[in-house]
C-alpha cells in the first residue's frame, strides 16, 4: 500500500514539480492550492495523509496557520509536516518547528533529497 502525501502550493509549477518527484518514488499525491484548501482537502481525506508537505507564503493561510490547524486536529496530532518554503530564517524555521513541523526543506528543492526526507518521516 502506497502512503499519502499531500502538498499545499500556491504555486501550479512547484504542485507538479512536487507530484512529479513523488509519483515516481511510488507515492500517491493529493493537492491543495492554498492553506485553507490544504485544511479542507486534509479533512476529506481523513486517515488515509501520511505526509503534509506545506509552502509558508500563500494567500489566504499561510504555512503556519496550516501546520497550527494540522495539529489542532487530534486525528493528524502525529502527521508529519514537512515545510518546503524559499525562506531560510532561522526565526521562521524556530515558529514552524514550535507550531508543530517536523522538517524543513529550501526551494529550489533537490527531488532525491525530498523523497529521503518524505520516506523518513512516513515511516
Amino acid at each position: 500500500m502506497s502512503k499519502t502525501v499531500l502538498t499545499i502550493d500556491d504555486s501550479r509549477t512547484m504542485r507538479e514539480m512536487l507530484n512529479h518527484a513523488l509519483v515516481e518514488a511510488g507515492y500517491r499525491v493529493i493537492q491543495a492550492v492554498d492553506g485553507v484548501d490544504g485544511l479542507e482537502v486534509l479533512q476529506a481525506n481523513a486517515g488515509t495523509v501520511d505526509v503534509v508537505i506545506t509552502d509558508i507564503n500563500m494567500p489566504r493561510l499561510d504555512g503556519f496557520g496550516v501546520i497550527e490547524g494540522v495539529r489542532a486536529n487530534p486525528d493528524h496530532r502525529a502527521t508529519p509536516i514537512l515545510v518546503l518554503t524559499t525562506e531560510s530564517d532561522a526565526a521562521k524555521k524556530e515558529r514552524a518547528r514550535s507550531a508543530g513541523a517536523t522538517g524543513w526543506i529550501v526551494k529550489p528543492f533537490n527531488p532525491v533529497k525530498l523523497v529521503d526526507a518524505v520516506r523518513r518521516v512516513a515511516a
